[in-house]
């Protein structure tokens, strides 16, 4: 990179922003508020080209001026109600008008104030205060917001680069802000011992309990309440719809009641193993019947342990390791080549460090995670193998679970060549979460696959899914003998000491593009309990997922 020429930036702290002339002031009355834009700075490098047509077209990167002065066209705009003129400030003029239109027409929100904050390079962070008001009722509505200016290759013309988390954070695109009754009443959600989850007690649970009430909040017996709530946009087919959010309540509804089957305690303890790391998940059930004990994520605004679709890493082994028992193309005890690298499908795979090892056999492989020990085999293995293993033994896959709330099943694609070969140790098109990786482990716990659930199905009748197939009584004994070898003496040692005998542990790391570090994965198993996490950039799984899965099986113990 070149030098970058440093400008002396000048700030005012206490004065409006000038806008054209004009000082923003406050406009009372209907749906207009007061904007003030405080901040500034000087103009950095900017440089200009000539188009065919002669027209100069400013490129290059945007000045301070230039950022300042696009952000208070579209907020002043926003605030005093002119649409057209907002949009127009906007890359994406259409997108931006239907969702300011349904800001007053749909959401009733008037009486806006926007407030920005200190610019960041080409963001501005600013905050909204405003009135919703439906059919008599009114209530104060206030949150913060940001939007970033980007320059339109065309012209070079500065633009808010358009977004619906510019209008509201929560909003994606296809969603609507929505006033009115409901249409879906609102529930209580009881942990296992008929104690009220809320998000107060276990910040982790606001996706679940949105879940709750979009499954349940008509079954339940409640009555509905008027909300201002984010509508999100339908699923595809097959997928899974995410449930509507409310973001203000006008009148209370009457809740109905659903009961799941969280545990007080083991929730309480998740939500605090993960809450010191940053990107943190991790969820905990019982393999024999497949209840979920607990789930939470460090990050409060995505499910990630229920949703998340991520590459596990060599977790994956333990589905690929029981693929190769059965096809007869390892043993646990036998010799199993761990070259430094293999190649198959015109890649060259490596081992963490090019380590290899000599004459070793299956399970001390499997226990040091050795990649190449399953690269090795990719060869006598047909492209579908994996899937079918992943479909007919662990559930995994066919997007049919119903544990109550969305989920994401995993996915392992049909791959070939080399993207074959990675999907062996967890890589290429493979996806995942810790409820995925938690089955995994409890398939093998168990014996069987147990469809994971949230909510009993007696209470709303629903068919959990199943596996077509079971492992032979051969392979699931190797299976458990590598796990329980790898929580004993491989990669997941340091985290399982204590937990012994009756368990069995994997370890993973998942490179990801743009990463520093990969995802650190952990799925384990201890008597009647499995449980897997993952730290998103946190590295080896054994030193950053291990400890709060170890954690949380040594607690329900």
């Amino acid at each position: 990179m070149g030098k970058r020429r440093r400008v002396a930036e000048r700030r005012k702290t206490k004065q409006p922003a000038v806008l054209g002339g004009l000082i923003a002031v406050v406009v009372a009355g209907g749906a207009f508020g007061a904007y003030s834009l405080y901040g500034g700075g000087a103009a950095a490098d900017d440089r200009t080209t000539t188009t065919a047509d002669h027209k100069a077209v400013k490129t290059g990167p945007l000045s301070a001026a230039e950022v300042r002065t696009t952000a208070a066209a579209f907020l002043t705009a926003w605030q005093s109600g002119d649409v057209a003129k907002a949009a127009a400030a906007t890359d994406d003029s259409a997108a931006a008008t239907t969702a300011l239109t349904g800001y007053g027409k749909d959401a009733h929100i008037t009486g806006v104030t926007l407030t920005s904050g200190k610019r960041s390079g080409t963001a501005v962070p600013f905050t909204v205060k405003a009135t919703v008001t439906y059919k008599g009722k009114s209530k104060p509505l206030s949150y913060e917001s940001k939007l970033t200016v980007v320059r339109r290759a065309k012209d070079g013309a500065a633009l808010v680069g358009w977004k619906p988390s510019v209008v509201h954070p929560d909003l994606q695109d296809g969603d609507r802000l929505v006033t009115g009754a409901s249409g879906t009443p609102p529930v209580t959600a009881l942990d296992r011992n008929g104690g009220e989850l809320t998000t107060a007690k276990y910040p982790s649970l606001g996706t679940v309990l949105d879940g709750l009430r979009e499954k349940y909040g008509k079954t339940a017996g409640g009555k509905a309440g008027i909300e201002l709530r984010v509508v999100r946009k339908a699923a595809k087919k097959g997928a899974q719809k995410t449930p509507d959010k409310t973001l203000l309540t006008l009148t209370e509804g009457t809740p109905g009641t659903v009961k799941t089957t969280l545990s007080p305690t083991l929730q309480a303890d998740a939500e605090q193993q993960v809450a010191a790391k940053a990107k943190a998940s991790v969820v905990l059930m019982r393999p024999s019947t497949g209840e979920i004990l607990a789930v939470a994520n460090s990050g409060h605004g995505f499910n990630t342990a229920f949703q998340g679709s991520l590459a596990p890493g060599s977790t994956m082994k333990v589905i690929t390791a029981s693929l190769l028992f059965d096809k007869g193309l390892a043993s646990a005890d036998k010799a199993h080549p761990c070259p430094k690298t293999a190649t198959y499908g015109g890649w060259k795979f490596h081992n963490d460090d090019d380590f290899q090892i000599k004459n070793g056999t299956f399970k001390l492989s499997f226990a040091r995670s050795c990649n190449t020990a399953f690269i090795t085999q990719a060869k006598k293995l047909e492209n579908d193998d994996l899937t079918k293993q992943a479909q007919q033994v662990f559930g995994l896959s066919m997007n049919n679970w119903a544990i109550g709330v969305p989920t994401f099943d995993g996915s392992v694609p049909v791959q070939s060549a080399a993207q074959m070969a990675a999907s062996l140790m967890g890589q290429g098109g493979v996806r995942m979460n810790p409820l995925n990786m938690a089955s995994v482990a409890s398939t093998v716990q168990a014996g069987t696959f147990h469809q994971p659930y949230l909510v009993s199905p007696t209470v709303d009748h629903r068919t959990l899914a199943t596996a077509s197939r079971t492992m032979s009584a051969s392979t699931l004994s190797q299976l458990r003998e590598v796990m329980q070898y790898t929580a004993a003496y491989g990669t997941a040692a340091e985290a399982m000491s204590g937990l012994g005998p009756n368990y069995g542990a994997k370890t993973g790391s998942a490179e990801v593009d743009g990463q520093d570090k990969p995802n650190g994965w952990f799925t384990a198993w201890k008597g009647d309990l499995a449980a897997a996490g993952v730290v998103q950039q946190g590295g080896h799984g054994g030193d950053t997922a291990g400890p709060i899965v170890a954690a949380l099986l040594k607690a329900g113990s």
